[in-house]
Order: C-alpha cells, then structure tokens, then sequence
C-alpha cells in the first residue's frame, strides 16, 4: 500500500480530501447496505484513521444509514465518500472510487462474502471473509 498522500474527491468537484500515509486496510464490501447506499454489486474502501483525513474543501454531507453509522457523501453531485461507525472508532472508510488514482489502492480482502450477489464472480485470489473480517 502507498505510504506517500492521496488525493480524491466528488464526482462534481466540491468536495476534495487528501489522506497522508498509508491506509489502514484495504477491501471489497458485499454487505447489502454498501450496495444500496452505492449503487453498485460491491464497494472498494480504504480505512484510515481520521487523524490522516483533511478535506481540502467542503466535508460531504452524512446520512446515518443504521444507529450509529455515518455514510458521508457530496450534496451536489451525489458521489459516496465515506462510512465511520461507533464501533470503528477513531477510523473513517474512505471509498477507493473517489480517489484521483484509485489503482494505486488495491482491495486486500473481500468481507461480507456471504450477501455477495451470486452473478459477480471475481478471480482474484484474494482472502474472503464470510461476514467482518477478524478485528485484531
């Protein structure tokens, strides 16, 4: 994973963040909530603590999508940009999509392999994990 900054931001340019340093974990979401709230079979994320998160404009806006999480995303153009949870304190998601360079972050690991939908076959050999993943 990069060690160097990272930059990403909206669809519509009014919301840009930079992340300084490495990601925390990288991994693909299957989870039902993810696809919906993105619009897609599944989602790319970042992990990183909220201390390496500055945005450089505007902060997306939020949507508490079940008790206690926060998915962050821009008012005017509509682009996912974060998911923070009470029970990943000190940590913010970030989705890879938004970044400038998205291929400079590669996936680690799938999670939610369980809600994956049964059309998407990806032959990767990357770990999978039927709910979250182990937290250490």
């Amino acid at each position: 994973m990069p060690t160097a900054s990272l930059e990403g931001g909206c669809q519509c340019g009014a919301i840009r963040y930079r992340i300084s340093g490495a990601p925390v974990m990288t991994a693909l979401c299957h989870c039902r909530m993810c696809r919906r709230a993105n619009a897609a079979p599944a989602v790319a994320w970042a992990m990183v603590e909220q201390s390496q998160l500055a945005y450089l404009t505007d902060a997306p806006a939020t949507h508490e999508s079940s008790p206690g999480a926060h998915r962050g995303f821009c008012p005017r153009c509509g682009t996912p940009i974060s998911f923070t949870a009470d029970y990943l304190p000190g940590l913010i998601d970030i989705t890879i999509g938004s970044l400038d360079e998205p291929a400079r972050v590669p996936p680690a690991f799938h999670y939610w392999e369980s809600e994956r939908l049964p059309w998407l076959q990806l032959g990767d050999a990357l770990p999978r994990h039927r709910e979250f993943p182990p937290m250490a």
